[in-house]
Formats: C-alpha cells, structure tokens, sequence
C-alpha cells in the first residue's frame, strides 16, 4: 500500500541542519580540529532515498587528511590512555547525554539520508544513547581473573591494556549505531579511533561526530575520535593495511570483509567482522501463529529488507503452512510505504537504484528457479526515490538463490516436516547470523538452542531474527565473519590480556619443578 507522491519540507530539512551543524557543503574529516571545507576541493554527494534529491555536498578527505588525523589518534592515545577507565567512563555519558539531547533532529537525518522510518531512525538514536550508558557502567568492570600460583610466595593475575588506535568501517544500514558499539565501548577500555563510514550515509557520520568532538573538546581531548571520509574503498583500504591500527573493526559484505580480514591478518593485527546475515525463522506447527506474523513481518520488511538481521527465509510446518501464508501475504499487502518521516509509513526506500535492481533481479531469478511470487515483486512509483514492494516468494524446497544474501524485503517460504528439517535447511548456507524458532514445545525450543541446532551467533525463541539488544553480543559465525560487538564481554576484543606473576618471597622456584642453576 503505496502513499502520495513524496515532499520533504525545506524547512524542515533546514532546521535539521541547523542544530546539528550541517550545512550545503560540509568536511568530512576531523582529528583534533576540524578541516576547513574547500569548495573546490572533491566532493561527494548525499542524496535522499526517498525522492532521489541531493541533500549537502560533503568534502572527502585526502590522503594527506588521513594520515593527519592518524597521527593525531595516535598522540591522543599516550594522554587517553592514563586517564582511570572511569574517568574516561564519565566523558562517554555526557557524549550519551549530548545525543540525547539531539535525539529528534538525529533520527530526522537518519530517515532524510537512508530512509529509516521514524521510529527506527529514533530506535538507532537510542541505540547509541544505551550503549554509551552501558559502556559508562563498563569502564568500572574491566575485571580481570586471579589464579593461585604453584610457586611459593608468587601470586598471579591477569588484566588488560587498549590495543591503541582502533580502526572503524561501517555500513549504511545502521549509520550510527554500529559506530557507537565500536566507540563507546573501544573509548572506554582506552582507545582511541579513526571512522570511516559508508559514503552512503556520510552526513549523519559528521553529525554524529560533530557532537563526540565538542563533547571531547571540552576536557581537552581532541583526536580520540577521528574521521575521514572518502567516496570509494580507498581509504578503507588504507586502514586494512596500517600497521598503526592493530584492530580493524569492519561491518558490511561478506566479500569486503573477506579483503578487510586477508590484508589485517597478513599484517598480524586483529580484525572484527561483522558481515552478511541470511537468517531463517522457522515457524513449527504448535507455533502461535499470530505471534509469528508479527515478528515474521518486522522482521522481513523493517529498514526495507536492508538490516543484516533481516528475515530473509522462512521454513513452516506443512500442517500450518497454508494459514501461515494467507495471514502472512493478507499482512504484506496492508503495509503502508512511502515517506519514511510520515508516521503512519511502515517500510521506506532501499537505499539506492543500485539496491532496486539487485531487487529486481533477484526476484527474477528466484522465479526462474522455480519459486511462486505471492504478493510483492514490483519497483513502487511515488514520483522518485527507491521504492519496491515487500515481496514473498514461495518455494516448495530451498533454491540456489537462497544461499546469497539480497539486501532488500525478499522472503522465502518452505515447507519442512520437522523441527530436524528446519534446522537443516536454516543452517545449510555460508552465512550464519541470526536465526528464530516460533513455537509453544519445550522440545523444539531446546533443540533449536543446542550445540546441534542454530549454527548462527544469534538464536532466538518466539522472537524474529531483528532487534538485539546491546546487553548481549551481537555477531554471527561463518561467513558472517565470527566478531562480537556491543554487550556481554565483547569489550575484550578492544584490549590486550597481560598475564603477570609477581614474587614476593626471597627464592626463584620454576614452574613445574624445573631445577636451573
């Protein structure tokens, strides 16, 4: 259900910029200042998803820039890194509260630049508010363990040091959050960083970053958190290969991460991946069906199909598959698309025609392959923009075209006979993210949850695939690249374990009994 044509209010886009300092034409790098923008210098365009119109220029950063603002990460780390955790602790909540304060104009850019519809593009926002409150809380956990030694007078512990400048790429999907997840909780452990965001999402990066340097401005702390922006791959590049940075963290294809991964890992550092999702959600025949719907649907349609936690696959019981799918295509076909700013939309624009016809394209060829179009499979006309219908493909076993991930609202549907069957064909491709049973027995439930059930980093139960949480590490296995981020004890993945002894005695006994001297 498609709405109007769409218009964007100037003056609202205006009043956006303004309490967020953007403006026609902005710098995309920043160290301990920020760069001057050069009108003549290259530029690279934002546009809105939703009527093809540019929104601001943005000045890309040179090589020159990035080594600038690298050098500067790393002369703030030797300050940053003295400073108590809790200390630095305290700096991460006021930079949660200074989000806060800008929630609204910041979820406002996040529909006007990727087509978030408001309350996901306000759910992002809070995202990174929760997670600098969780990473406040964390800077006075950074425990460490202590073991008794087997030598006389000797006591042994462990404890953990930041690695030192931390490296961030990041997706267009979550063009805030993913960031926060690696910021707040890198900062906290004592970190310093260089961002370079997708140049897709370019303006609410320099938001984002406009607020974390005034914050870091005020207690003289300038060029913890850095940024550079540049229109192709080239400066991420730059980064895979800096031996400066011994930790990339890295969220988007499986192919980017698998060059992101090769280039670190050559160099000995440390990468953290976070790569394409696949997921499945199977729906069992004691399943409460109108509980499934909903989470099927958010889970399909939310952020248009472009979250790697979207619902892409869902293999039903036969006794229930017919119902299912009615409900389900009756549900797809009541589902408001249009504006991502009016309140009543549910499902925005793809991010760009690229996206649309990958759309397109796959939908043929999953035709082609022998699956049943139910509803969907169409580019929506509302007189510009990105637009296409949430689509349901049925097939009556899994396709070729299932095991690769389109990022846009495609859903499969397929029969299976049993719990068994469902887990097979959910974990049967490269990616291994999240994943959901929908179910009212015990026995399923448990199965699912087991060491010979879901393969992917996220299982869940009478929930859908999207939506995590920050309390809990959010990551996935296989070719989803096997990283963690945000909650639980994924901080450990900014730091360095020491293992000390100390003796406190007046002998030198060995370990294991060795006699020396």
């Amino acid at each position: 259900m498609a709405s109007n044509v769409i218009q964007i209010q100037k003056s609202e886009l205006e009043s956006v910029f303004n309490e967020l300092g953007l403006s026609a034409v902005n710098s995309g790098t920043c160290g301990k200042e920020w760069k001057k923008a050069d009108p003549k210098a290259e530029k690279l365009t934002s546009y809105n998803p939703a009527t093809g119109e540019a929104l601001a220029d943005v000045i890309c950063s040179t090589e020159e820039d990035y080594e600038k603002v690298t050098q500067e990460a790393q002369e703030a780390f030797k300050e940053w890194r003295k400073l108590p955790a809790p200390k630095r602790g305290e700096i991460i909540r006021q930079l949660g509260e200074a989000y806060r304060e800008h929630k609204e104009a910041l979820g406002k850019l996040h529909s006007l630049e990727v087509g978030k519809i408001t309350s996901e593009g306000l759910g992002e926002v809070q995202e990174v508010i929760d997670i600098c409150d969780f990473a406040t809380g964390l800077s006075r956990q950074l425990y460490g363990l202590t073991m008794h030694s087997e030598r006389p007078e000797h006591r042994m512990y462990e404890q953990w040091h930041p690695l030192g400048v931390v490296g961030i790429i990041t997706a267009f999907n979550f063009p805030s959050a993913v960031w926060a997840w690696n910021s707040a909780i890198a900062a906290v452990c004592g970190n310093t960083m260089v961002w370079k965001p997708s140049e897709k999402a370019t303006l609410t990066a320099i938001a984002m970053q406009r607020i974390a340097h005034r914050v870091l401005e005020q207690h003289g702390m300038t060029g913890v958190m850095g940024l550079v922006i540049s229109k192709d791959k080239s400066l991420g590049e730059k980064m895979a290969a800096d031996k400066r940075m011994p930790l990339i963290s890295a969220t988007g294809s499986v192919p980017m991460g698998r060059e992101v991964g090769q280039v670190v890992a050559k160099r000995f550092g440390k990468s953290l991946l976070e790569l394409g999702g696949n997921n499945a959600i199977i729906v069992m025949d004691d399943a409460d069906l109108d509980l499934a719907i909903r989470g099927i649907a958010f889970g399909a349609v939310g952020t248009a199909g472009q979250r790697c936690t979207t619902t892409r696959r869902v293999f039903v019981h036969k006794k229930v598959q017919k119902e299912l799918v009615d409900k389900l295509v009756a549900a797809y076909k009541t589902i408001p698309i249009g504006n991502p700013m009016d309140n009543g939309t549910l499902m925005g624009p793809l991010i760009d025609e690229g996206s649309v016809q990958a759309y397109e394209k796959t939908v043929a060829e999953a035709q082609k392959q022998g699956g049943k179009l139910l509803t969907g499979g169409k580019r929506v006309d509302l007189g510009g923009g990105s637009f296409v219908e949430p689509t349901i493909i049925e097939v009556s076993k899994p396709l070729d075209i299932m095991q690769h991930e389109t990022f846009a609202p495609i859903l499969y549907i397929c029969p299976i006979d049993s719990i068994e069957q469902g887990i097979d064909f959910q974990n049967d491709v490269p990616q291994g993210l999240s994943s959901a049973v929908f179910t009212e027995g015990m026995k399923n439930a448990e199965q699912f949850l087991s060491a010979w059930g879901s393969d992917c980093g996220i299982a869940n139960v009478n929930i859908g695939t999207s939506g995590a949480e920050i309390g809990g590490a959010f990551g996935g296995e296989k070719e989803t690249g096997g990283g963690r981020e945000s909650g639980s004890d994924s901080w450990k993945a900014y730091m360095r374990r020491q293992t000390c002894t100390l003796n406190y005695g007046k002998s030198l006994p060995l370990a294991q009994g060795v006699e020396f001297l």
